[in-house]
């Protein structure tokens, strides 16, 4: 229902990208929707329902008609958003004008993974829901993120260098002396033992 409250927030914004997920959602509760009101449209009589002969038809009823007004705008924007997910421009929304051959070929883009990275229109919405870090959500260590703090340099032993304890390949700090190291002695030879 997120995705769907989503789509209708931006309305009318073909700017940026769009996860599949955002937009499939949006697609599966409209066809909900569409499915409650036509039914409420026959039992109110707004619509009409005969059999074919072959199936049954429907005829537009006032709340599905309505209701299809008026998510036709975000509609073609969701669509377009996600087109430029994949590289595509909005533009090619059109295709759908071209009976069969052109919605399948739209089915195929919408279904398609989106760029990894960013694009032209914009970043992953995958990074945007993730904080805005590199896939996976989380900071490249050693690396500066545009409007992310650097991380802390961590020592050899991955812990960050705490205040007055020396860390191995550290300097010493002022203030505590090193030990010396112990001096063992010298091993004994002893007859016949095999040298090192």
């Amino acid at each position: 229902m997120q995705w769907y409250l989503k789509v209708l927030k931006q309305y009318a914004d073909f700017s940026g990208r769009a996860r599949r997920t955002e937009f499939w959602m949006f697609v599966l509760f409209n066809i909900l929707a569409s499915i409650v009101l036509n039914i409420i449209d026959v039992l109110i009589g707004t619509a009409s329902f005969s059999n074919t002969g072959t199936g049954f038809a429907v005829t537009g009823g006032l709340l599905s008609t309505i209701y299809s007004l008026a998510v036709l705008c975000p509609s073609l924007a969701v669509g377009a958003r996600r087109l430029h997910d994949t590289g595509r421009s909005g533009w090619w929304q059109l295709l759908a004008l071209i009976p069969i051959v052109g919605i399948i070929i739209l089915i195929v883009w919408w279904a398609t993974e989106g760029h990894a990275g960013a694009n032209e229109y914009g970043m992953n919405p995958k990074q945007e829901m993730a904080g805005g870090y590199p896939q996976g959500g989380y900071p490249q260590q050693g690396y500066p993120q545009a409007g992310h703090p650097q991380q802390q340099d961590l020592g050899q032993g991955g812990y960050p260098q705490q205040q007055g304890y020396p860390q191995q390949g550290y300097p010493q700090q002022q203030g505590y002396p090193q030990q010396p190291q112990q001096q063992y002695p010298p091993q004994q030879q002893y007859p016949g033992a095999p040298q090192a």
